[in-house]
């Protein structure tokens, strides 16, 4: 091979070198997996159930059967109201590593097992929905209903309150976290409150497409 032959062939292999490393500079988030935050208290923790049973190990396989490839995080613990969860916030998205695709807020239920003041619960989701949209990540809020022992005012109050902040920042809703398994002691824990892993895939499959939709946003 001539000399100039051969030094043209390496500026070849350079440039299309330099091309390759462009693409994948400029456009990293073709390679990478969407990132889902499960942000919520027991009923997204995984509440007396083994590894990979719980909601964002079965939401995370869900959505790459799917066709999207997503990693979801566990930022359920178990016994947060509503103020705890919105303490603890900045502490999540601080130890991620990227900035989430989607956060699920799905809080409210033991704010109102111990009957707390629905204003109080309203306030504390609203500042989580404000922090979120203020560091703009997308957000999904997973809405709770009010047990009927706790009379009608009050259940009335507490169901209006996911709806309204959905409206308000203009986020999608899924109105009901447990649709489908609060009622049905078969998909249910002992403690009659609790999915068990069947409740799960049933909770999985029916807010998937909701997911799914917001991630397409």
């Amino acid at each position: 091979m001539r000399p100039d032959c051969y030094a043209y062939g390496v500026r070849r292999l350079i440039v299309h070198a330099a091309a390759l490393m462009t693409l994948f500079v400029t456009f990293p988030a073709l390679a990478a997996d969407k990132l889902v935050v499960a942000f919520g208290d027991s009923l997204m923790a995984g509440y007396q159930l083994k590894p990979g049973e719980g909601f964002a190990p079965r939401l995370e396989a869900a959505l790459r059967r799917s066709g999207i490839p997503a990693r979801v995080h566990n930022a359920g613990v178990s016994g947060d109201t509503t103020a705890q969860g919105k303490a603890r916030l900045g502490w999540v998205l601080g130890g991620l590593k990227a900035r989430p695709d989607l956060v699920i807020v799905e809080l409210g239920a033991n704010d109102m097992l111990r009957g707390l003041p629905n204003a109080q619960t309203r306030a504390n989701l609203d500042a989580i929905l404000a922090e979120l949209k203020r560091r703009r990540i997308p957000a999904m809020v997973a809405g709770m209903q009010a047990a009927p022992n706790l009379g009608q005012a009050y259940a009335r109050e507490f169901n209006a309150i996911h709806p309204a902040l959905a409206r308000k920042y203009q986020v999608p809703l899924y109105p009901f976290f447990l649709q489908g398994v609060a009622t049905n002691k078969a998909l249910l824990l002992k403690d009659g409150m609790h999915p068990n892993p069947r409740g799960v895939d049933v909770i999985v499959a029916n807010i998937l497409p909701s997911v799914r939709k917001a991630l397409g946003r």
